[in-house]
């Protein structure tokens, strides 16, 4: 899946739902429509933020 962009589909802390993890803690999450996730992948999230310029 490198170099593809992706949708979350879940992610849980323990059993429970959560909205975010912070750094360093365990937590699961399943990827919408991608089911072959393996130990030893990484996977890499990032927020891409449009900020206006301004004079």
């Amino acid at each position: 899946m490198k170099g593809a962009s992706a949708e979350l589909a879940s992610l849980k802390r323990f059993k429970d739902d959560a909205k975010d993890v912070q750094a360093g803690m365990e937590c699961s999450l399943t990827i919408k429509n991608y089911s072959d996730i393996k130990v030893g992948d990484v996977v890499e999230a990032y927020e891409i933020e449009e900020v206006k310029r301004t004079l």
